[in-house]
């Protein structure tokens, strides 16, 4: 089993992140209600979203929970890159669901992301994605001032693929007028 690339390990799960790396936190409402919290919460920790926003996953569980080591890649014509990382927490709440994964040896940062959705007193289903990382390849850190700005373009990614999602989520079930 590949080891973590950092020792920050779990401090996506509350915070605060680690100093010494590039922060990331975006977050966004993808719905309302129970219903639209546990489809975000299903399609986020089954990697539904994931692939649903164009990247290939392969996890050795069907489901996030802690161990689960999970493959992203992403392919721009002959260009393939992949990210092996490992879940290092797991949350299924009642007003929080989602996941944190770190890094493994041969992926091209440096660092640790979460993926979450949380259902907020008022029925908002929000989605956050909190992340810290420093490039560990030599190709990430010749990227160095890209990779900030395409990070977040991924979160928003993530987000939209999310909201959509949701709402076809309850379409299928009959309530298209939340």
């Amino acid at each position: 089993m590949s080891s973590l690339t950092y020792p920050e390990t779990g401090a996506t799960r509350l915070g605060p992140l680690p100093d010494g790396y590039n922060h990331l936190h975006y977050r966004t409402p993808v719905g309302r209600g129970r219903a639209d919290f546990e489809a975000a919460g299903a399609a986020i920790t089954e990697f539904r979203m994931h692939r649903g926003s164009g990247v290939r996953v392969e996890a050795s569980a069907p489901r996030a929970d802690t161990g689960t080591a999970v493959r992203v890649a992403v392919q721009a014509g002959p260009l393939r890159l992949a990210a092996p990382c490992r879940v290092i927490w797991a949350e299924y709440g009642p007003g929080r669901i989602g996941f944190g994964y770190g890094t493994l040896t041969g992926h091209p940062e440096r660092g640790e992301e979460c993926f979450v959705a949380e259902l907020a007193d008022d029925g908002t289903v929000s989605f956050t994605v909190m992340a810290f990382s420093r490039p560990a390849r030599w190709y990430s850190r010749l990227g160095g001032p890209l990779v900030p700005p395409l990070q977040r373009w991924y979160a928003r990614r993530l987000g939209r693929t999310l909201r959509r999602i949701v709402t076809e989520e309850r379409e299928r079930h009959g309530d298209p007028g939340r």
